[in-house]
């Protein structure tokens, strides 16, 4: 028997009933749009890279802002921003002008191991794996890293990044798919303890990852798992406050590097029920533009479904994806450090960490 109890608080929800609530949408107003632009016009030619939080005067702003904020890690963990308006800014002005808000909801990290800040989420074509990571799986077909496959056209299966929280800014949506799909962790956790408590048990254990095509180095032309590889649970608790980092890529990279343990039948079948369960409870959404989406990590899987571009009618999928610590974040249970090097309430945490090559 499980000794473990149901989570409870505002990040519980299924999605057929947050799907029609307005709790997590948020609107620009007018007045808003015209101070994001007064502020931008401050900035002057300066590079989005080196903007903080001071350069970008807000005096009525930053309440909504601090909103978002509480609503991301105090509620339902997902906010849906409307109204920027992405077609009247020149890519670079948009630019400063995502990152700027971006520094009055958290502090952006590092999303990849070549210090980028801000990437733009599109479908980049047949090179991407020999780009951002691919090796052969024991079958001889190519497997891409994760990173890779974001910046594809397929389907992206529930996951977390490697941040407290993911925005992404729709500036074009796709002619079709593209489909934005997310579900509650501590709601899957809940549905799990319901059905399988010795499944849930198991998801608090230790599962191998590898951070193939995150902070991965390159040999003979591929990129390597074995060096690394580490131990992570699924699931984490830590003072009443739920976490869940999880990838399968990462699990499936791991199991091709030498010296992981193999993955027993009962944790293949957890993982299936994790899954199972998230496809279940999640909803979907079509991203607008002008739409930025936020999702805290640790409460929330998202995915998407497969798209398809036409870039003659200015159909041609294109999101820009910051990665957010926050400032109110939540304590992360010992053993987290091996991942998010800080686990401490308030403290900056997460992103990739900057290696030579």
């Amino acid at each position: 028997m499980s000794n473990r109890t149901p989570l409870t608080g505002p990040s519980v929800w299924h999605g057929k009933d947050i799907k029609n609530s307005s709790r997590w949408i948020r609107e620009l107003t007018p007045d808003g749009v015209d101070e994001l632009d007064a502020a931008l016009k401050g900035l002057g030619g300066m590079p989005w890279q080196e903007i903080t939080r001071e350069d970008f005067y807000l005096p009525s702003l930053d309440e909504l802002f601090d909103d978002i904020a509480d609503e991301l890690e105090n509620g339902s963990g997902i906010v849906k921003l409307r109204g920027i308006p992405v077609d009247r800014y020149s890519e670079d002005d948009l630019r400063r002008l995502y990152f700027a808000i971006g520094t009055h909801i958290g502090t952006p990290v590092f999303q990849n191991r070549s210090g980028e800040l801000m990437r733009a989420i599109r479908d980049e074509g047949a090179h991407v794996g020999r780009t951002y990571g691919e090796t052969k799986d024991e079958k001889g077909s190519t497997f891409l890293s994760s990173y890779a496959r974001t910046l594809t056209n397929g389907g992206l299966r529930f996951h977390t990044d490697r941040t407290d929280v993911v925005g992404l800014l729709c500036v074009r949506q796709a002619r079709a798919g593209g489909v934005s799909k997310l579900a509650s962790t501590p709601a899957i956790h809940n549905a799990i303890l319901e059905r399988r408590p010795d499944l849930l048990e198991l998801l608090f254990q230790d599962y191998w990852r590898s951070r193939f095509g995150e902070e991965g180095t390159k040999k003979d032309g591929e990129a390597t798992t074995r060096e690394t590889a580490y131990p992570l649970p699924i699931f984490g608790l830590r003072d009443g406050k739920f976490t869940s980092h999880y990838s399968l890529t990462f699990i499936e990279a791991a199991q091709m590097a030498p010296g992981v343990p193999k993955l027993t039948d009962a944790q293949r079948e957890a993982i299936d029920v994790l899954m199972q369960t998230a496809e279940e409870l999640c909803f979907e959404m079509t991203l607008e533009p002008g739409d930025l989406q936020l999702i805290n990590s640790h409460v929330t899987y998202h995915g998407r479904t497969p798209f398809e571009d036409d870039a003659s009618s200015g159909h041609d999928r294109l999101l820009l994806r910051l990665w957010l610590t926050m400032r109110n974040n939540r304590p992360l249970p010992q053993g987290h450090e091996i991942l998010w090097q800080e686990i401490e309430a308030g403290r900056p945490r997460g992103g990739i960490r900057q290696i030579e090559l």
